[in-house]
């Protein structure tokens, strides 16, 4: 009969430890000298199980990069006239299950780090946010009753986009050397002035 065939939920838990392995591996010994196999083998999976699920080792820490896509989209579509927005992320970020939360919170400050030294660990942040605006800007849309490819929110969304990447850059920057607890508070404040100044001038 065989086994069963994975959930997507399975998956993308499957996806999220073979990413937070990878980013291991990454800071201990450098990205050129990591493998598949020891991906794999992190995680108790084959290395051409790594590559079903992703094209290229450097692309294996997507899903971290990824992670809090959905959740800004969220909220910026949930975000009502005169409402704090930095408010609304902070129920998020404070959810211990979200997966910008607890400890991948250092997982991905070290792993913006290496992007300033890594080629391709740099070109997957960067795309990571080319396909976050389209999402930021179909949010944005709808909670202003526009057409989906309406200019004002496609600009708005780029808007939105840059901040958050410049946020997470500067925490990951400014936080090598502090421990968690300070770390998660400079990130929280981080985000909360990038969005406050990227929501002035939105109604």
């Amino acid at each position: 009969m065989g086994r069963p065939p994975l959930t997507e939920e399975r998956k993308a838990e499957i996806r999220l430890e073979i990413a937070r392995a990878a980013v291991d591996l990454f800071v201990t010994q450098g990205v050129a000298a990591t493998t598949g196999e020891q991906i794999g083998a992190a995680v108790g999976v084959s290395a051409r199980t790594v590559w079903r699920y992703f094209p290229s080792k450097e692309s294996c820490v997507s899903p971290l990069f990824s992670a809090g896509i959905d959740m800004t989209a969220d909220c910026l579509r949930r975000w009502r006239p005169g409402q704090p927005l930095d408010e609304l992320f902070d129920r998020e970020l404070a959810d211990e299950k979200h997966a910008l939360a607890g400890p991948d919170r250092a997982t991905v400050g070290a792993l913006v780090r290496l992007t300033r030294t890594e080629p391709g660990l740099r070109a997957i942040w960067l795309q990571t946010y080319d396909e976050a605006e389209p999402a930021f800007a179909r949010a944005l849309a709808e909670r202003a009753g526009l057409p989906a490819d309406d200019l004002r929110p496609t600009i708005q969304a780029a808007i939105f986009n840059a901040a958050l990447r410049a946020a997470v850059e500067h925490y990951a920057w400014h936080t090598a050397d502090t421990d968690r607890a300070r770390a998660e508070a400079a990130l929280t404040a981080t985000l909360r002035s990038a969005l406050r100044v990227a929501a002035e001038g939105v109604v």
